[in-house]
């Protein structure tokens, strides 16, 4: 009976979760999708987020997090021993699955002294690849010493679960992507208006890291971001150009070498996207919340702009080599 009662509540989970995927805003996603997984796996914090490991030019980073029950110093504390984190190494060298482990007494002596100030006396995560990307995206849950171990149950519930909170958040992601910009997923950025991160990819944040001395994390530079705000649409780092317009409540940042295609207004940009992959009128004008005919003046006017005549050249128009 209590193995019926689990899958039943397990069910019950990727149902809510995958209506929370169709109405949730993508800022809130993964929070809520936590919130959903609270339920069928108590945890005391959690934190998630997209990371990269060591080679042999950088350090293993966390890049971006959300929290619950964590300090806002928290990444910032742990991209400090990252290093010597042994916990995070075996979920990275075990792409897909869960990791566990429980005690204060860790071999690291500064990872001892994290555990213990953050209350992380019992701890689960899984580490994935984000499609695309570059980047791991992880999911960390925690419980104190005054709670039970995450048992097999609880880990079995956290993997699946986790493998479809993965597959909703990446379909988003590509959403947002085909709908503001023309570049790659690794190409690409989501932040909130106040420079949060939500997305990086990985070329992306190489460059960042190239052309922004001491920035390693979200949320974004206080410079960069006082120009997107300022709605200056794009800013030059190094030999690129790095640009930004709305997605929604969002913001989407591309980078690519200057181009004509690229210094199209946004509106008209995402219409040229949309139109290229093999969207109709109908099917943009619902996208964009605009009219079929404003759909069609767009066109015309891109093809003007660009001396594309057809899909193809608008295709090639809108992917300039990086």
């Amino acid at each position: 009976m209590y193995a019926v009662e689990s899958l039943r509540a397990f069910s019950e989970s990727l149902l809510a979760l995958s209506g929370q995927a169709r109405s949730a805003q993508p800022e809130r996603q993964v929070l809520d999708a936590l919130r959903v997984l609270e339920k069928l796996v108590p945890f005391q914090s959690a934190w998630w987020g997209e990371v990269t490991d060591e080679d042999a030019q950088n350090p293993r980073r966390n890049w971006l997090h959300g929290r619950i029950n964590l300090s806002s110093s928290f990444a910032d504390e742990w991209n400090a021993l990252a290093g010597v984190d042994d916990f995070a190494t075996g979920s990275m060298q075990a792409l897909g699955t869960v990791v566990r482990f429980s005690g204060y007494d860790d071999p690291a002596p500064a990872v001892a002294s994290f555990s213990r100030k953050h209350r992380l006396y019992h701890a689960m995560a899984t580490t994935a690849e984000l499609p695309g990307s570059g980047m791991l995206f992880f999911v960390s849950l925690y419980r104190d010493e005054h709670q039970p171990a995450f048992d097999d149950l609880a880990s079995v519930m956290f993997e699946e679960f986790t493998r479809h909170l993965l597959h909703h958040w990446h379909l988003q992601v590509q959403n947002l992507l085909n709908a503001s910009t023309h570049q790659a997923s690794d190409h690409f950025a989501l932040s909130d208006r106040n420079g949060d991160l939500l997305y990086l990819g990985g070329q992306l944040g190489a460059l960042l890291r190239e052309n922004l001395p001491g920035w390693f994390s979200s949320p974004l530079p206080p410079e960069l971001l006082a120009r997107i705000n300022a709605g200056d649409g794009s800013v030059t780092l190094g030999r690129h150009r790095l640009w930004f317009q709305p997605s929604g409540e969002l913001i989407a940042l591309s980078f690519g070498r200057d181009s004509q295609a690229l210094r199209l207004p946004p509106r008209e940009r995402s219409v040229a996207v949309l139109y290229a992959r093999g969207d109709s009128y109908k099917e943009i004008a619902r996208l964009l919340d605009l009219t079929p005919a404003t759909v069609r003046t767009y066109i015309r006017n891109i093809y003007l702009q660009l001396g594309v005549r057809n899909k193809v050249e608008l295709g090639s128009a809108l992917h300039p080599n990086p």
